[in-house]
């Protein structure tokens, strides 16, 4: 019988928790099959509460956790080192998952894949201006080119998100890298493909990802996302996608067109042009997939993407010229 690690590292979420860990009450899996551990890395609100109430009278064995590094690479670690489960599974503060979800993670493992996962989803907005950040959110022009994002037949992809693992995946590979504060899932499914290991795409397991709900946290993680891929490209420049690097090449090309504007002017117009028919594609396309707020999604998304995409890459350049600690890795 293969028994599951259910693992959820937080940080001040106190106000999503709660629904994900209701949705982990309701699983249809056996509770003989699951233990639980809910990492707090030293959260200033409520959240260890949380954790605590849903401990007391939880079907399945919970442990809670310290994490006093704060970063979720050293959270998973301390989560990975006291799990007990021979199949591993962690999920965001702010996921939502359905009933059957552990259930159809754990058939497509029984299959005899090291590594499944499905589709992750934007979860239902609850406003108007949340419809326009999660069209945003999960356009493949900004955020949602990952193949996990969208579905599809059952298939091998590169990476997946909330996937469930063997647990002798993480005994070859090792643990994450800490020296990183994003992208570490990035380089940890580098060297799980490096290994032989393979990312089994099941379109049948759905969960659900909650979008920044304002505009300043899309751009703060946008600027995080990027800012980090290019402190990573130091230690692990093979491990990203040419996706990844499409925001920094977006901004190195309109740096070159404009010190170009006193030669020609035809290069910047051309990349504008090009850039703004793309734009407008995206952002009808955006708007139509909403239910609701069409009409706002189609007037701020135009504005929205390149402005997503300046941060994001230029996030990416400055971390192409911070390099990241040279102390030694701990996933040997």
């Amino acid at each position: 019988m293969i028994t599951i690690s259910f693992i959820v590292v937080a940080y001040n979420a106190a106000a999503s928790l709660p629904l994900l860990l209701g949705d982990l009450r309701a699983q249809s899996l056996p509770h003989e099959q699951l233990e639980v551990l809910l990492v707090d890395s030293a959260s200033t609100d409520g959240t260890r509460r949380v954790m605590q109430q849903f401990a007391a009278d939880a079907p399945f064995p919970v442990r809670i956790l310290d994490n006093p590094r704060r970063w979720l690479a050293s959270g998973i670690n301390v989560a990975l080192r006291a799990a007990s489960g021979n199949a591993v599974i962690r999920l965001d503060a702010h996921a939502r998952i359905p009933a059957d979800f552990l259930e159809k993670s754990l058939h497509a493992l029984e299959q005899g894949e090291d590594i499944v996962g499905g589709c992750v989803s934007g979860a239902q907005p609850a406003t108007p201006w949340e419809a326009v950040m999660h069209a945003l959110d999960t356009s493949r022009f900004c955020g949602g080119a990952a193949p996990f994002r969208n579905s599809g037949e059952a298939r091998y992809v590169d990476t997946l998100a909330y996937a469930l693992y063997r647990r002798e995946v993480y005994e070859h590979v090792g643990m994450y890298d800490e020296r990183l504060r994003r992208t570490e899932d990035n380089e940890m499914h580098y060297r799980m493909r490096k290994a032989g290991y393979r990312f089994y795409f099941s379109p049948g397991i759905l969960s659900y990802h909650a979008a920044r709900p304002t505009l300043r946290g899309q751009l703060r993680q946008k600027w995080g996302n990027g800012y980090w891929i290019g402190r990573t490209m130091h230690i692990q420049p093979h491990c990203f996608a040419p996706r990844h690097l499409i925001p920094a090449l977006f901004v190195l090309a309109l740096l070159g067109c404009l010190l170009l504007l006193p030669l020609a002017r035809w290069p910047l117009a051309l990349l504008l042009c090009a850039y703004a028919l793309v734009d407008l594609l995206f952002s009808v396309k955006g708007a139509l997939n909403e239910k609701t707020s069409r009409l706002l999604a189609l007037c701020t998304l135009p504005v929205l993407f390149p402005l997503v995409h300046l941060v994001y890459g230029a996030g990416t350049l400055l971390g192409l010229l911070t390099p990241c600690a040279k102390e030694a890795s701990p996933h040997a």
